[in-house]
């Protein structure tokens, strides 16, 4: 039976959806959750608009910061048990192989990494009013608050690895 899991969210520019994903995890996922984010071609950025967005609902931003993944491909990087993407661009490119969550010792229910897409329209394409971008980065921010609400609902040790990648997958579909 695990006791943590590290999960990693994706998208392209690591500037927006998944920096707030990140966010929202670590702050309601408690001790038996760490998130990560990164992006296959990160902006160097955090988007100002998701840092505020994030502040307004009295999530911490501290130490977020847009990042690749290929920070999580090293010897010594976290090992990953879920590893979701949030955009359709990062979805359809090659990921790294990164590395397998659970124990080395054996364990037989530790759990391999499970992989899924949650996609979430992307707030920085948006053009419009000052008010629209904002509607958008608030619309983002509700669609990964209710997945992730979803994600941490689930049973991890009660499920097989089949049945708990049905259930994550299906979590993109709401």
């Amino acid at each position: 039976m695990k006791d943590h899991y590290n999960v990693l969210f994706l998208c392209t520019g690591n500037s927006a959806r998944s920096i707030m994903a990140e966010a929202i995890l670590n702050s309601k996922g408690g001790p038996q959750f760490t998130a990560y984010s990164a992006g296959s071609h990160p902006s160097g950025s955090v988007r100002p608009e998701a840092i505020a967005q994030l502040e307004a609902v009295h999530i911490s931003t501290d130490g977020l910061r847009s990042k690749s993944w290929d920070e999580f491909t090293e010897p010594d990087s976290p090992k990953m048990d879920f590893v979701v993407t949030v955009c359709d661009n990062a979805a359809k490119e090659a990921c790294p192989l990164f590395q397998i969550g659970g124990s080395t010792g054996g364990d037989a229910q530790a759990v391999t990494m499970i992989r899924a897409h949650w996609g979430v329209p992307d707030p920085p394409a948006v053009q419009g009013s000052p008010r629209e971008i904002e509607c958008a980065f608030r619309e983002a921010y509700t669609i990964l608050d209710r997945r992730i609400d979803l994600f941490l609902s689930l049973a991890l040790n009660s499920l097989d690895r089949t049945a708990l990648q049905k259930a994550v997958e299906q979590i993109g579909e709401r």
